[in-house]
């Protein structure tokens, strides 16, 4: 080789072997100085830096690191929140015992046994997923190498603080850790007060010893909350990744909103529940998957998925119901009612606006059957958006009595209470398909079209009617109505006799209308006219939805003479679901002409579908 390359070869060579012995001296200066109690100050701000969080220790301080495996021990330690936080502390210690592992070929740099006394831990996390126990600043996908797995792990009794404002958690209890070195479980233990409620919980993992970045890492947990209990097992598929969940989990209790407790979501109020299904995280993307869930006579399934990666967290739902009874749900189901007032007819299980405005949504819903109170509602399929706080259901279809249901609803649940806006449109109804205590035939016969438009505020049907503004309109083309009915409403001798033998002849219903007006929560009669053959009805009065108490009076006029006609009006009041009927005798007319006539039906109906 040319001499003329070999000399300055030699000499690089030289000057770096050079600069490594200095370089590796001045580490063994610094371990040895350190290792003598020298440095303390240096070396505690070194191990701040490289944390990336303030570290400050009050009393005694032993460091050895001139080992394959270096150990620090300190007394009185205290540990800042890092800068992606609020300023605060994440940890106090009384007394800590740190073993690291020096970096080799395939491994990084990390502490590999964790001894914690006395301490008490500050875990906080913003709405935004900013927490003091990560490790990096989430804002900044560094994608940094795994850190080396803790294989001893010992806390005893720590006092934990825990405040999650992204899953409104807040806890206060003691926590405690252990797994030796041997092939033992982890083992994790705690209890104190959760959101209020006293609660406990175990977590057992693998061996810390025998786990590995290269193979899944097993877990199981069980949680007490509230009378609700939450248990599963599960896989981190890259340990210690938390950002990758594997998870099944069973829960069950006297009322669903307990769950609150556990996991930090809101929840409606139901009776006893019992509740299973499969839980995936990727990241920001949280999927539930084969949801099971059933209270009462009501049951629900399907799929959630989370995906918190905006600014706000967005929903996607679809569930499925074989039946789903509003009765189920809600303070009464659960026994909660701090007074139980008479049943209504119009729901009042709540939904709660606060958890509209938390998140948007996507939302699918199919049920084969829907009981809202006295009403049933059949193949319900609902197609729905949340946006800051408004859900928009739009359509909502089922079939109901034999006809069609059409809705469209929106509720602002940015205002409290939270403004809803319905439109609904019923198409064919079978009024003789309404269920009767009694077995005979139905009063009346015929398909009902009807128009519901109607604004009010509230978190429940009931709610919303009660304090509701619009106007419902409800038309019959022809039917059939039972003939005691009909006469009873004329007040002559035949119409008594009829009804009190039970008689159950029909009379045909040429047509009917009702159209009412609501102001404030109640329904006032526009017009209320059932033109039969026999007798003309005309009603008025109005009707309470705060009370669902009615009141109307019905007058039948004769289209043919009768004889004996009290000329009395029929008088309907009292509840909604169980009305009282009576007649207001006033004065006997021995000869009635008769003089009713037809009405023009295409001319009434067309009047009030306009």
């Amino acid at each position: 080789m040319d001499q003329s390359l070999i000399v300055p070869l030699r000499r690089t060579l030289i000057v770096l072997a050079a600069i490594l012995a200095v370089s590796v001296a001045a580490l063994l200066g610094f371990a040895a100085a350190a290792d003598a109690g020298l440095l303390r100050g240096a070396f505690v701000r070194l191990i701040a830096e490289k944390v990336g969080r303030p570290v400050e220790v009050a009393g005694s301080l032993e460091v050895h690191l001139l080992s394959r495996y270096p150990r620090i021990t300190a007394e009185r330690v205290t540990v800042g929140n890092p800068a992606w936080v609020t300023p605060g502390r994440t940890a106090e210690i009384g007394e800590l015992s740190l073993v690291a592992s020096w970096p080799g070929f395939r491994s990084p740099l990390g502490i590999t046994s964790v001894i914690l006394r006395s301490a008490t831990l500050y875990l906080t996390r913003d709405a935004a997923g900013h927490a003091n126990w990560q490790w990096t600043n989430p804002d900044k996908n560094t994608g940094a190498a795994p850190l080396s797995i803790v294989r001893i792990v010992s806390i005893d009794n720590a006092h934990l603080i825990l405040e999650d404002e992204r899953r409104h958690l807040k806890f206060d209890g003691t926590v405690s850790a252990e797994d030796g070195a041997g092939n033992d479980a982890l083992r994790i233990h705690g209890e104190g007060r959760l959101n209020g409620r006293a609660a406990s919980f175990e977590i057992e993992g693998d061996a810390l010893a025998a786990a590995s970045h290269e193979h899944p890492y097993h877990f199981s947990f069980a949680e007490r909350s509230g009378g609700s209990q939450l248990s599963g097992k599960g896989l981190l598929p890259r340990p210690f990744d938390f950002d990758l969940i594997d998870t099944s989990f069973e829960a069950s209790g006297p009322d669903l909103k307990d769950l609150y407790f556990l996991v930090g979501v809101t929840l409606l109020n139901t009776g006893s529940y019992r509740l299973s299904g499969n839980l995936e995280r990727r990241g920001t993307l949280t999927k539930f998957a084969d949801l099971s869930i059933a209270s009462g006579q009501s049951d629900a399934s399907g799929t959630l998925s989370i995906d918190s990666s905006g600014e706000r967290p967005r929903l996607d739902v679809d569930l499925k119901s074989h039946l789903l009874r509003m009765a189920d749900l809600g303070e009464r189901a659960a026994g909660r009612a701090a007074d139980v007032p008479p049943p209504l007819m119009l729901s009042d299980a709540s939904l709660r606006p606060e958890a509209l405005r938390r998140s948007d949504a996507r939302l699918m819903f199919h049920a084969e059957r829907v009981d809202a109170g006295r009403l049933s509602l059949e193949k319900v399929s609902a197609k729905g958006t949340i946006q800051h706080g408004v859900l928009t259901v739009a359509p909502l279809l089922a079939g109901i009595l034999g006809g069609n249901l059409e809705a469209r609803v929106t509720l602002d649940a940015q205002r409290d209470p939270p403004a809803v806006d319905a439109d609904i449109k019923i198409d064919k109804l079978q009024l003789a398909d309404i269920h009767r205590k009694d077995s005979g035939a139905a009063p009346i016969e015929g398909p009902l079209d009807a128009r519901i438009k109607i604004t009010g505020r509230g978190s429940s049907i009931h709610q919303v009617a009660a304090s509701g503004n619009g106007s419902l309109t409800a038309v019959m083309p022809q039917g059939a109505i039972r003939d005691s009915l009909a006469e009873l409403t004329g007040i002559d001798l035949r119409g008594l006799g009829l009804l009190l033998s039970k008689d159950q002849h029909d009379t045909p219903l040429r047509c009917a209308v009702a159209s009412f007006t609501e102001r404030d929560g109640t329904l006032s009669a526009q017009t209320l006219i059932a033109d039969t053959e026999p007798v003309l009805i005309i009603g008025e009065g109005r009707l309470d939805l705060k009370s669902e108490q009615l009141d109307f009076l019905l007058r039948g006029y004769p289209k043919s003479p009768r004889l004996f006609r009290f000329r009395s009006p029929v008088h309907v009041k009292g509840a909604l679901l169980k009305p009282a009927f009576g007649i207001e005798a006033r004065r006997l007319q021995v000869i009635d002409p008769g003089r009713a006539k037809d009405v023009d039906c295409t001319a009434l109906i067309a009047a009030a579908l306009r």
